[in-house]
């Protein structure tokens, strides 16, 4: 039987530090994980970090001619889930409006697998209305949202805008592939 693979998004937002913990569970649980990460994200977690945990090469700029083999059509064709945590307001804006301008909105517009999106970002930023808007939009086009949640944030503040527990997030990834 052919292993489920998840493809992970990973944006720039401080709550990436926590991805190389999902990757290690969705791999102990049997599941092939492919990353994807904007450029920002590469400022929060390396693609090395994740290459090493994953198995397979972490590709975060379009034009790495290492990486152009790793097609992004290949990568949204295989995936059984794009996953993408942590998903910044950018990101959302991003898939919201079909922008591709990085590795994880491309793979986003062409993948016809479920998406989950594991939100992340200060509690102004999830509660602007353009933020609110794009969630919904992308909502009303079948992207399942995990998070986020109350609790303390990066500056120090608390509020709506932590991204959800890692073990939430997998499990909702898991409910979602099976």
């Amino acid at each position: 039987m052919k292993k489920k693979k998840i493809v992970l998004g990973i944006t720039g937002s401080i709550a990436a530090f926590k991805t190389p913990e999902i990757v290690r569970i969705l791999k102990k649980k049997g599941f092939d994980v492919a990353c994807v990460l904007t450029p920002a994200a590469s400022q929060f977690v390396t693609p090395f970090v994740l290459s090493a945990l994953s198995g397979e090469k972490a590709v975060s700029d379009m034009f790495d001619p290492d990486a152009a083999h790793i097609s992004h059509l290949k990568m949204a064709e295989e995936a059984d889930l794009f996953l993408i945590a942590p998903a910044s307001a950018a990101t959302l804006a991003r898939c919201a409006q079909g922008i591709a301008e990085d590795m994880v909105s491309v793979v986003y517009l062409a993948t016809k697998a479920p998406v989950l999106m594991a939100p992340a970002m200060h509690d102004t930023m999830w509660n602007h209305p353009a933020t609110q808007k794009n969630v919904e939009i992308l909502k009303e086009r079948g992207a399942k949202f995990v998070g986020p949640i109350e609790g303390d944030l990066a500056d120090g503040s608390s509020g709506p805008g932590r991204m959800s527990d890692v073990n939430e997030i997998v499990r909702m990834a898991e409910r979602i592939v099976s």
